[in-house]
């Protein structure tokens, strides 16, 4: 019987570890990180992982509301 070679793909995009989420704004919050975006040269995709990844290292939760 003929081998069939198949070989082995390069990673596909997005499966880098990374999730696509979709996440609801405020006009004036997407005004705010495109201001960011723009004196700091990064996209608001890396600001928004940057901001996340760092509010929850502080982040704490208050059990008695």
């Amino acid at each position: 019987m003929k081998e069939i070679n198949i070989s082995v793909k390069n990673p596909r995009r997005g499966d880098d570890g990374h999730k696509i989420l979709s996440v609801r704004m405020k006009d004036e919050t997407i005004g705010k990180l495109d201001l960011l975006s723009a004196e700091t040269n990064r996209s608001r995709n890396e600001l928004i992982n940057i901001l996340v990844e760092e509010a929850i290292k502080i982040v704490k939760i208050d059990r008695n509301p």
